[in-house]
């Protein structure tokens, strides 16, 4: 019960943050409570997204409401909202492929390790690859939502797919991907997060139905999940803007690395 809450805390302040949750959800796991099935700690992870899921959900209400008015109206949507819708449809499905061929690349493999040295070490790698994309990001601030391409969803639909792996951040690639297209970075943020409403839904749906057992312990962490991403998401989303975190995540990485060696 306290592993569950536990985590569900975590993933509801995480999410917001290009830090990786998954990552550090996974560092929690193998490193407190002792668990190294990375496949098994990823069905863990992917579920928890359900709260943050519900979150963002009820946090930009307006904005889904609005793209599920223009699907069902598509002819008569204005052409911003038309890209948006396209964009979303194409990177998610391309998403939901790389994710796919990941997680059953994982399953085939039954990636199990021996130490927890060994996924702490994994972790950290991937965690360096992250923070270079954030410190490495462009911001020229001179495309939009209206301006997006089909390149656009294709690049975002790779990036968000490999972040499947843990110590890969989903926002911090994606919006990273956005800033190094020249999206503008108000329109980079928003379009992260409307991003991830789809792939979790029917990440979960699609891949994580075995875990859908709802327990006492999963629907603590799942509540937990939610309510710490309902009460965090606007001031971490501030604060996000204003802080590069790049750097964090780096020397986060970095230590993870050498503590594997320890």
């Amino acid at each position: 019960m306290i592993e569950s809450f536990v985590l569900g805390v975590v993933q509801g302040i995480a999410e917001w943050l290009p830090v990786s949750s998954e990552g550090i959800i996974t560092l929690i796991e193998v490193n407190f409570f002792g668990k190294v099935n990375v496949v098994q700690i990823v069905q863990i992870a992917l579920f928890l997204h359900l709260g943050t899921f519900l979150a963002a959900l009820v946090y930009f209400r307006k904005k889904v409401i609005d793209i599920f008015k223009n699907i069902f109206q598509y002819k008569k949507a204005d052409k911003k909202e038309k890209k948006l819708i396209n964009f979303l449809f194409i990177a998610t499905v391309i998403s939901g492929g790389v994710g796919l061929l990941i997680l059953k690349g994982l399953k085939h493999f039954k990636f199990v390790v021996s130490s927890t040295s060994e996924i702490t070490l994994g972790i950290g790698l991937l965690l360096l690859i992250t923070a270079f994309l954030q410190i490495k990001k462009k911001q020229e601030d001179n495309r939009g939502v209206e301006d997006l391409n089909l390149w656009d969803s294709i690049s975002l639909g790779v990036v968000q797919g490999f972040a499947a792996l843990p110590g890969l951040s989903r926002s911090g690639l994606t919006v990273s991907t956005l800033l190094f297209r020249k999206v503008n970075e108000k329109d980079s943020l928003k379009l992260s997060f409307l991003l991830s409403l789809p792939i979790v839904l029917g990440g979960n749906i699609l891949l994580n139905s075995e875990y859908f057992n709802f327990s006492l312990d999963s629907l603590i962490s799942l509540s937990a999940s939610f309510l710490f991403g309902l009460l965090t998401i606007h001031y971490l989303l501030k604060l996000a803007k204003k802080i590069n975190f790049g750097w964090f995540v780096f020397a986060f990485g970095a230590l993870m690395i050498i503590a594997s060696f320890i």
